[in-house]
């Protein structure tokens, strides 16, 4: 018997709702709505514009329900941000994005408290300026209005689910996002919450992912004209935790990239790693189903081609990805790298000069045009991953002998191909749905439709197709490699 669930996953730039439908054997998918999810940019800052963001999924459910029988709603969208409750259940404030300008010097602050080797040992997680510890720590600096007042802190899932259940929760993989949980534990760290004086008083109690919450209110039945109940379950919140649920792999021995906007690099682990070397290389130990640990780097992933997209089409050329792509063909190879880590590619505007300035600053030779500038991105990244695996292939004192890519990025074939070139290993591309599939697969596994993750990966193996792309060239493309480092200090 067919058995349909919704799925909301929130990107970087949108937001889709997403029917998952399992006849027993496959699963199949289909987008029901789609809207912008922008950050709404006010005096320098950047916001959720969250209640909008609500009414487009009110929509989507109204459109989902209109065409099937839904059994459950899940949400995901990426970590770390958080919005506050008053004590009439009220919310204070649109929630800040991970990107708004108080975290400029976030790091820096936090270490004046203590010591990095001290929280890396307490966390488990690198220093990343936009983690939540970061923005709560710089929200007290600069006495924040909601902190002293506020009754509940939820993550932007557990908020939403909020809105559609009045239950209030936290998830486990999302908040394994925040630099405050015990490692791979369901429990807050008492001792940084201490040490930053933050409050657990607003702080939830952890719940595993595939877990029901409740039923979608009797207020929302109402208004979307809904007669059966509808459960909401919180799949494993976190994009990234949910993308990697989705990789057709069918043993524990797997390395993974989720590809988007960030390209997250890692391995699913039982424990986490906790090691000088692991917090040098800047590797992280979030959390993932069932308890595993995703350890993994962040890098700065498919953005700068985002941002410089958004820069092309401000300029008035109206250029899609793969035309992107068809450029950077055209161009002559390992003409200049950067560090797509670098800082100055972390925040918006004016993509394509900060990569010209950074070629200037480095003594290179300078991109031209797009394609030339499409190029250098796409070779660059291919060689941080190359570096990141290197790195990971220290810490765990074994060979990765295939990288699974998935998400959005596993539909870029030049990417996929460099990066095979640049590993020297096979690379696995799809499924490119992942993170809407993970979330899907979480719930079946939640309303005991499946088994558990291997079954879920099995039915996803056989359900999606996937392309592998074989090295070729890889000593030209290590003689180069030696040049990116040279060049770029990594």
């Amino acid at each position: 018997m067919q058995k349909n669930v919704l799925a909301f996953d929130f990107g970087a730039s949108s937001g889709r709702g997403m029917i998952g439908i399992f006849d027993g054997k496959s699963i199949t998918i289909k987008e029901v709505h789609r809207f912008l999810n922008e950050p709404v940019i006010l005096n320098g800052g950047m916001y959720w514009d969250i209640l909008r963001l609500f009414e487009e999924m009110k929509r989507g459910i109204k459109k989902a329900v209109e065409e099937y029988d839904i059994e459950s709603i899940a949400i995901d969208t990426w970590g770390v941000d958080f919005g506050f409750l008053d004590k009439c259940g009220e919310l204070m404030g649109n929630p800040y994005h991970y990107r708004h300008k108080h975290t400029e010097n976030a790091v820096d602050n936090l270490l004046k408290k203590i010591d990095s080797k001290k929280l890396f040992e307490l966390s488990g997680l690198a220093n990343q300026k936009f983690n939540t510890l970061c923005q709560l720590n710089e929200m007290k600096n600069n006495n924040y209005f909601a902190l002293d007042t506020a009754k509940d802190m939820l993550f932007i899932p557990d908020l939403l689910i909020y809105f559609l259940t009045g239950k209030k929760v936290t998830e486990y993989t999302i908040a394994s996002t925040s630099q405050m949980i015990v490692p791979a534990k369901n429990k807050w760290n008492k001792e940084i919450l201490s040490t930053f004086g933050i409050n657990d008083k607003y702080l939830k109690n952890i719940i595993s992912p595939s877990a029901t919450v409740g039923n979608l209110s009797e207020e929302l039945k109402k208004e979307l004209g809904i007669t059966k109940d509808i459960k909401i379950i919180a799949c494993a919140e976190h994009d990234t935790a949910s993308a990697v649920m989705a990789v057709p792999a069918l043993n524990d021995d797997f390395a993974y990239i989720s590809s988007g906007t960030w390209s997250l690099l890692g391995v699913e682990l039982k424990n986490p790693i906790i090691s000088d070397k692991a917090r040098d290389f800047g590797y992280t130990n979030e959390g993932g189903f069932n308890n595993t640990v995703r350890f993994l780097k962040n890098i700065m992933g498919l953005w700068i081609i985002q941002e410089c997209k958004r820069t092309w089409e401000n300029e008035g050329d109206d250029i899609s990805f793969s035309q992107i792509v068809e450029l950077a063909e055209k161009c002559e190879p390992f003409k200049c790298f950067i560090n797509p880590n670098s800082k100055e590619f972390y925040t918006p505007l004016d993509m394509p000069n900060k990569i010209i300035q950074y070629c200037k600053n480095t003594n290179q030779r300078v991109p031209e045009n797009k394609g030339e500038i499409a190029r250098c991105i796409y070779e660059s990244l291919a060689f941080i991953y190359k570096k990141s695996v290197d790195d990971l292939k220290d810490i765990l004192g074994k060979d990765i002998k295939a990288l699974n890519i998935v998400g959005g990025g596993s539909n870029n074939v030049m990417l996929n191909q460099f990066t095979a070139n640049a590993l020297n290993i096979p690379v696995i591309a799809g499924p490119s749905e992942a993170t809407a599939i993970g979330n899907i697969v979480c719930q079946y596994i939640g309303l005991n439709i499946i088994d558990d993750i291997w079954q879920a990966r099995s039915i996803i193996k056989d359900s999606f197709k996937c392309k592998t792309f074989i090295p070729d060239n890889n000593n030209e493309w290590m003689k180069n490699y030696n040049k990116f480092i040279k060049i770029t200090g990594v």
